[in-house]
C-alpha cells in the first residue's frame, strides 16, 4: 500500500492507496509554527484508519517549506565563491545572492579546457572573510563546471574545513546555463539547514510510528527524489505542493485534451494549463527573487485566493477577498469573515454554523451601506472573476512563446481549453459558479479534497541527467552524478546514448529505486558536432540528455 502526505497551507492530508483503490483518508489543519505536530497528527489519524491491513510500501511526501523559506526570506548567510571568467559583469551576478559574493578570477572554456587558473589569493582571501563572518554554508559555482569540474572541486576544498554543508555548481545541474546553476546552488545552500532540521524530524515522525517504508519527497517536476538524496539537495523540493495537485488530477481525471485545472485550497488557488492533456513544464527552470534557477517545475500558478481568504473592505470602501487567512471561516469558529462564510450566506454550503456567518458579514455589510446578500454577491463576484482573469493571464503568456509539456515540445500550438477541472476543499461548492465564468464544462474529480495526498502517494521518481564527452580529449562526464572517466577516440553517439541510460539506471537502482529499468529512461536530446583543434583530425563533442517523465503508478490509478 501507498502512503501520500501533502503538508499544505492550510490542512495536511493522507491518504493510503491500495490497487482497490484509496483505502483511507485523513485531514487535520497545518500548523506552520510546528509542521511536525501536523505530520504527526495525520499519521495518527490515518493509520488508526488502516486497521491491520498489509503495511506500507512507500510514502511519498509532499511539503511547502523549502517554497515558504524562499518566498518569505528565510534563508541562512551563504558564502558564495563563483568563477565566471571573461563575459558579463560582476554585478549582473550577485544581484540578490546575499552579502557574501565573491567573484574570483579563473576561466574554463566551453570544451572544459582551463584557460586561466584559479586566482588562490583570491579564493583564500574570500574563505577568510566568511569564516570573520562565521559563515556555515558555501555555493561553489564556476563556469561551464558540467565539462570540467576542477575548479568548482578546488574551492569546495578550500572552505570544506569551516562549511557545514557546501552545494557544488555542477552536482545541481549539468547543463551549462551559468546564471541559473549559480542561483541554484546559492538556494539550495541557504535552505539546506532548514529543511534537514524537517528531514530529521520526518524521520523520527515515521520511526515513532513504527513505519518501515522507503520515503519519496515530491518535486516541482512533478516527479519525487529519495529522501536522503532530498537532504544534500532541497532545492528540489520547491513547488512540491503544485506538482502534487497536477499529479492528483492526472491520477483522478482522464484528461486529453488542453485544460485548465483549478487547485483551491484554504489560502490559495494553483492554476494549471494541460495542452493536448498533458501538464506544461518549465522547461529551463523556474525563477524566485528575480533569480531564475536551473530547477525544472509544472508550470503552475498561484493566487492569495482560498476558502479561507479573508474579506476586508478599506476606509475607501475597495473590497478584497484575500490574500491574507487569519483562520478559518466564522462559521468554523474563525476570527474574520471568510470567502466560505459568504457561500455560507448564499446558501452555496451548510459549513459549520451558517448564524456565524451571517451575523459577521452582516456586521461588515451595515458599516458599509450594504445588505448582507450585497456583500456576499460582491465577494463572489471579485473571488471568482479573478481566478477567472489570473487563468486568462497565465493563458495569455504561455501562448506567446512554444509550449513544453512533460512530455515533448508542441511546435506552433494555441492552447485553447475545452474543459475546467477544479479541486481541493471548497471544489464542490465553487465548481458550478466557476464553470459558468469561465464557460467551459466542468469537472470536479472523486477524492477532490484530498486530491494533492493522492498524486503525492502515486507519484513516481523522476531524474535527468546530462552527459558530455569530447573525443579529442578522450573524456566523458556525467556532472550531476560526478562521473568522469576516459574514453576512446572512437566514442560515438550511440555510445554515449547507452551510457547515459546505463548510469541514469544504475544510479536510481542503488537509490532506493531498484524497479527501474532502461525502458523507463527516455534520450530527449542527443548531438556531436566535429571539432577542428589541436588534439584530433576528427575529434567530436557530444552531448546527451537522459531522462525519466513524470508519471504516476499507472497499474494502481
Amino acid at each position: 500500500m501507498l502512503l501520500g502526505i501533502d503538508v499544505g497551507g492550510t490542512h495536511t492530508d493522507a491518504v493510503i492507496i491500495d490497487r482497490g483503490g484509496v483505502v483511507a483518508t485523513a485531514k487535520v489543519e497545518t500548523d506552520h509554527t510546528n509542521l511536525i505536530a501536523s505530520l504527526d497528527a495525520v499519521l495518527k489519524k490515518i493509520l488508526r484508519s488502516k486497521s491491520g491491513r498489509l503495511p506500507i510500501s512507500k510514502i511519498n511526501l509532499s511539503t511547502t517549506l523549502t517554497t515558504n523559506a524562499i518566498v518569505e526570506k528565510q534563508l541562512e548567510e551563504v558564502g558564495v565563491l563563483a568563477v565566471s571568467g571573461p563575459g558579463l559583469a560582476p554585478d549582473y551576478f550577485n544581484h540578490d545572492l546575499g552579502e557574501h559574493f565573491h567573484l574570483i578570477e579563473g576561466s574554463i572554456d566551453h570544451r572544459g579546457s582551463l584557460r586561466l587558473a584559479l586566482n588562490e589569493v583570491a579564493a583564500r582571501e574570500a574563505a577568510a572573510d566568511c569564516q570573520r563572518n562565521r559563515l556555515k554554508v558555501f555555493a561553489v559555482v564556476s563556469k561551464f563546471s558540467p565539462r570540467n569540474p576542477d575548479i568548482e572541486q578546488a574551492l569546495a576544498e578550500l572552505v570544506s574545513a569551516q562549511s557545514d554543508f557546501t552545494t557544488i555548481g555542477h552536482r545541481i545541474s549539468g547543463r551549462l546555463n551559468f546564471p541559473r546553476r549559480l542561483a541554484t546552488a546559492y538556494y539550495n545552500a541557504a535552505v539546506w539547514r532548514r529543511y534537514n532540521l524537517f528531514a530529521d524530524a520526518i524521520a523520527q515522525s515515521i520511526k515513532k510510528h513504527k513505519l518501515d517504508a522507503p520515503i519519496n519527497i515530491l518535486k516541482a517536476d512533478g516527479g519525487t527524489i529519495d529522501f536522503e538524496n532530498s537532504r544534500k539537495n532541497p532545492i528540489q523540493t520547491i513547488l512540491s505542493g503544485p506538482a502534487a495537485s497536477v499529479m492528483g488530477i492526472i491520477a483522478l481525471s482522464s484528461i486529453t485534451k488542453d485544460a485548465i485545472i483549478l487547485d483551491i485550497g484554504g489560502t490559495t488557488t494553483d492554476i494549471a494549463i494541460f495542452a493536448d492533456g498533458a501538464p506544461l513544464l518549465e522547461k529551463e527552470g523556474v525563477s524566485f527573487g528575480g533569480r531564475a534557477t536551473s530547477v525544472r517545475a509544472i508550470g503552475t500558478h498561484s493566487i492569495g485566493i482560498g476558502g479561507d481568504s479573508t474579506i476586508t473592505i478599506s476606509p475607501e470602501g475597495k473590497l478584497m477577498v484575500g490574500p491574507q487567512r487569519q483562520g478559518p471561516p466564522l462559521a468554523l469558529n474563525g476570527p474574520q469573515p471568510t470567502l466560505i462564510d459568504a457561500c455560507n450566506v448564499k446558501g452555496l454550503c451548510d459549513l459549520g454554523d451558517p448564524d456565524r456567518s451571517f451575523a459577521g458579514l452582516k456586521k461588515l455589510a451595515e458599516k458599509n451601506s450594504l445588505t448582507v446578500v450585497e456583500l456576499a454577491d460582491k465577494v463572489l463576484d471579485l473571488a471568482l472573476t479573478t481566478i477567472r482573469a489570473e487563468a486568462g493571464k497565465l493563458l495569455e503568456t504561455i501562448n506567446q512563446r512554444p509550449v513544453y509539456t512533460v512530455e515533448e515540445v508542441v511546435h506552433g500550438k494555441k492552447i485553447n481549453p475545452q474543459r475546467l477541472y477544479v479541486m481541493g476543499g471548497p471544489a464542490a461548492i465553487l465548481a458550478p459558479l466557476l464553470g459558468r465564468i469561465f464557460d467551459l464544462e466542468t469537472e470536479i474529480p472523486n477524492n477532490f479534497a484530498v486530491a494533492n495526498a493522492i498524486g503525492a502517494a502515486l507519484t513516481k521518481t523522476t531524474m535527468e541527467i546530462e552527459l558530455f564527452a569530447d573525443t579529442g580529449k578522450k573524456t566523458m562526464f556525467i556532472p550531476n552524478l560526478d562521473i568522469k572517466r576516459k574514453v576512446s577516440s572512437s566514442y560515438s553517439l550511440s555510445d554515449a546514448q547507452q551510457d547515459g541510460v546505463n548510469e541514469l539506471v544504475k544510479y536510481l537502482r542503488e537509490n532506493g529505486h531498484p524497479e527501474v529499468t532502461d525502458q523507463d529512461v527516455s534520450v530527449v536530446e542527443a548531438e556531436a558536432f566535429n571539432m577542428v583543434d589541436d588534439y584530433a583530425v576528427g575529434s567530436k563533442t557530444i552531448r546527451v540528455s537522459c531522462q525519466i517523465r513524470p508519471g504516476i503508478e499507472e497499474e494502481i490509478k
